[in-house]
């Protein structure tokens, strides 16, 4: 038994079939399979085998049909108005969006090829300095985002998918109808620290500081109450106030019931919110600068998070329920003018061992800073950028001589601004051990292309 399908297309509707089915079949082919074509002034029927088809085109031609036999019931209704679907390429990528403006969807992908020598990761202790000379290669991110509105605008969701280790990021969704007062629930990066909060794709760096790993929140689940006050007014202020479970990304439960509890509060000193990504692409006519304060506690099995989870810090066991309070807080500022940008953090966090009765309180900071120096100098390139950062991290403050430094330089060249631009840069590592004399050091290359589309 043949299974035959029936295709109705209204002319003057976008076609998109043949296209799709010539991927499988050639001419000949198509003139030797397609039945009973029926052909008017407004509509064209094709009958077409199905069994010839490959299973994803099985697919993709059964929403064709759906999608174009949607439409062509309308054909002698003329009373009844044509909804149509507006595409459009933006700097989300691909976007789809109804007339009406009540639903939309954009889809966009990202990918970060990365060389580094010597290793690729940050050292984390004295013995960690560059344990090999491996050269580096690798496709260090691969993201699938997908988001948008639906029914409203102001009813907003997003999802973000790691396709290189096949892990869900984000997934949340947002009621955005008042700027003073918005809710967010599902999973998404804490909304602490600028640093952790700035995609990795529009980063200065290659990436993050060394403090990122000991103070993040990174990916939790819960709900959010944030909103932005007083706009435009030396009272301008932007406010985040979270109520998330604090076991980490991927978690589908507490580990009692305890939560964690993060708020933060911006102020936008000029009036003006400085935007949450490196580099001033702009070029600001106008100053913007904020100075930010967060704190956050909780009680769970971790003493740090990470797109993989909860783990711990170097010197703590692994942890049961309840185990280890952490009670951290941070002040952050930013400034974006003219070409130059900065950004800063200072970090403490107080570790608090309940199975064991110890306290271990860390500290932490680093200083940003780069400039498009063609503002100054005619010759040089309009996409150049020079950034460097300067990083410390004391993983106990009650040890003597126990610090971790990073001092970093970088090239940015954008292509079209974050969404293709080659970033090369050249780190400097030193680590003091108490019990050693001498700082264990090192130099680290890295280059790379980060593109969106």
């Amino acid at each position: 038994m043949t299974i035959y399908v029936t295709l109705t297309y209204k002319i003057g509707l976008p076609f998109c079939f043949p296209n799709i089915y010539n991927w499988t079949i050639n001419t000949e082919f198509f003139k030797q399979n397609i039945l009973n074509l029926r052909y008017t002034k407004k509509l064209m029927q094709i009958r077409i085998p199905v069994f010839h088809l490959g299973t994803p085109i099985k697919f993709i031609l059964l929403f064709i049909i759906i999608f174009n036999n949607a439409y062509s019931q309308e054909v002698n209704k003329d009373s009844i108005s044509l909804k149509k679907i507006e595409i459009d390429y933006t700097n989300k990528g691909f976007q789809f969006k109804t007339t009406d403006n009540k639903h939309l969807l954009h889809i966009e992908s990202r990918l970060q090829f990365r060389f580094a020598t010597p290793g690729d990761q940050n050292p984390l202790d004295y013995d960690d300095i560059f344990p090999t000379n491996n050269a580096v290669y690798k496709i260090n991110r691969a993201r699938l985002k997908i988001g948008g509105h639906a029914f409203q605008p102001y009813l907003k969701y997003y999802f973000e998918y790691e396709l290189s280790q096949s892990n869900l990021l984000d997934f949340r969704i947002m009621f955005e109808k008042w700027k003073g007062f918005n809710i967010k629930i599902g999973q998404w990066k804490t909304y602490y620290n600028r640093e952790r909060v700035i995609s990795s794709g529009k980063q200065q760096m290659v990436d993050r500081s060394i403090i990122n790993r000991p103070f993040t929140l990174d990916r939790q689940q819960g709900i959010s109450f944030y909103g932005r006050l007083f706009e435009e007014t030396p009272a301008d202020i932007t406010y985040h106030l979270s109520l998330l479970t604090g076991t980490g990304r991927g978690s589908t439960e507490n580990d009692d019931n305890k939560m964690m509890y993060v708020g933060r509060f911006q102020w936008n000193l000029l009036g003006r919110e400085v935007s949450m990504s490196g580099s001033d692409l702009e070029n600001l006519q106008k100053p913007e600068a904020l100075i930010a304060f967060a704190a956050a506690t909780n009680t769970s099995p971790y003493t740090r998070f990470s797109q993989a989870g909860g783990g711990q810090l170097e010197g703590f066991a692994e942890g049961v329920a309840g185990q280890y309070k952490v009670n951290q807080f941070m002040i952050e500022s930013a400034f974006k003018y003219k070409g130059f940008s900065w950004q800063s953090e200072l970090h403490r966090k107080t570790i608090f061992d309940n199975i064991n009765h110890t306290e271990t309180h860390l500290s932490g900071l680093y200083v940003q800073a780069g400039y498009f120096f063609s503002n100054v100098f005619d010759f040089i390139p309009k996409p150049l950028e020079v950034a460097g950062r300067f990083a410390n991290y004391n993983p106990n403050t009650e040890i003597p001589k126990d610090l971790e430094q990073e001092f970093g330089l970088a090239i940015n060249w954008f292509f079209n601004g974050h969404r293709n631009k080659l970033t090369s840069e050249i780190t400097y590592f030193q680590i003091d051990d108490n019990s050693l004399l001498d700082p264990a050091d090192g130099f680290r290359f890295r280059i790379q292309w980060d593109i969106s589309f």
